[in-house]
């Protein structure tokens, strides 16, 4: 961390290399209180007030459809990407907070479909297309106002334009907005998590912080570092996340601004672990290799006492599941690999692994707030 500013002491996290962006090393991991907005009553979160809000996606029957084959098909392809766009481009969003966005622009830069396993395991890596990428591990903002790339797109007129609040300047009238859409395909695990930007202190906690993209855009050389924002922990944050969520719902929060990271609930350990088991046992009795399956269902099914109690019902209900296959795969291992009732079993299997590993789509959008 340095001064990037010393008349207005601003500061300035360190750009890091590739090597170190993918090392968990590089990041000064926090325990933090999260409220789970899906057992809080009443709570509305308004886009402008708290920094993010619940977008009614539910009346979008095209975009439905296309969510749905996303969700099942574990990617997104570019006539679906496509159909997405469409369907929400010049739509009037409802947003928990009462206002509407009405959605002027969805960018075809930064529409990505995110995977990431359980207790931080990943399960992809950075590509330049829309898939492949892993839940990010870094509490941050999209984007500088002032920064790559809008900078150079807008020739420095975004401050004026968009509504934004950053530590050395404002813009709280206008109502045009830069915001992130996510939906969340599946997230029982490392779900969104979202700071109230109320409870964040802009010029004491708020950093920027140089991202190098050539891993996953295509930018020329003046725009391959984005400027972005990350931001120091305090007791005092307040997060939020909902452990019940589907297709029909997604996210806006503010690109400009709003602090948001993927969320390893309490729990995830003994999430991976079963995910670990049970793909290793299912490759085994796919393969025919019943030696093999033994020995991985040889684990015991009994709960470590040092694991925690899941933080959420979709978790637990999920360990149950996993943990529910693998009693059954130890009961008649041998019959499953001789390939009696393995075809079921294998199907139901795959779909539990699934379950656990935290899939969304993201995109970017210009949107007015009605």
């Amino acid at each position: 961390m340095s001064v990037d500013d010393a008349g207005s002491g601003q500061l300035r996290a360190r750009t890091l290399p590739a090597e170190a962006l993918a090392d968990p090393r590089s990041y000064d991991r926090r325990s933090c209180r999260v409220m789970d907005c899906s057992g809080v009553d009443g709570f509305r979160p308004e886009l402008r007030e708290h920094g993010f809000a619940r977008a009614d996606l539910s009346r979008l029957r095209g975009v439905q459809a296309a969510l749905a084959r996303v969700r099942d098909a574990g990617r997104v392809d570019e006539a679906d990407a496509a159909e997405i766009r469409r369907g929400l481009t010049g739509r009037r969003l409802p947003l928990s907070g009462g206002a509407r966005l009405w959605v002027l622009h969805v960018a075809r830069e930064g529409f990505f479909m995110r995977r990431g396993g359980p207790n931080g395991m990943p399960m992809g890596s950075d590509t330049l297309g829309m898939n492949g990428h892993d839940a990010a591990v870094m509490v941050h903002a999209d984007q500088d106002v002032d920064g790559t790339p809008l900078r150079q797109l807008l020739r420095g007129a975004a401050p004026w334009l968009f509504h934004h609040d950053s530590p050395d300047r404002s813009n709280l009238r206008s109502r045009l907005f830069l915001v992130n859409l996510w939906i969340g395909l599946e997230q029982v695990t490392r779900p969104l998590a979202l700071m109230d930007k109320r409870s964040l202190d802009r010029r004491a906690h708020q950093l920027r912080h140089g991202l190098v993209t050539d891993s996953f855009l295509r930018r020329r050389e003046d725009m391959r570092i984005n400027d972005i924002w990350t931001f120091l922990h305090d007791a005092g944050q307040r997060w939020y996340f909902s452990s019940e969520m589907d297709i029909t719902t997604g996210y806006v929060f503010e690109t400009l601004g709003t602090p948001h990271g993927s969320l390893v609930l309490a729990g995830e350990e003994r999430a991976e672990a079963r995910y670990r088991q049970l793909v290793a046992a299912a490759e085994a009795v796919e393969r025919g290799d019943c030696a093999g399956a033994v020995r991985v269902l040889a684990a015991a099914d009994d709960v470590d006492s040092a694991w925690p109690e899941p933080a959420t019902a979709p978790l637990r209900q999920a360990i149950a599941v996993m943990e529910g296959l693998l009693a059954e795969a130890r009961a008649s291992s041998s019959a499953l690999c001789r390939g009696e009732g393995a075809a079921g079993w294998l199907t139901r299997a795959r779909a539990a692994a699934e379950r656990v590993v935290r899939r969304s789509l993201e995109m970017r959008v210009v949107g007015l707030v009605l």
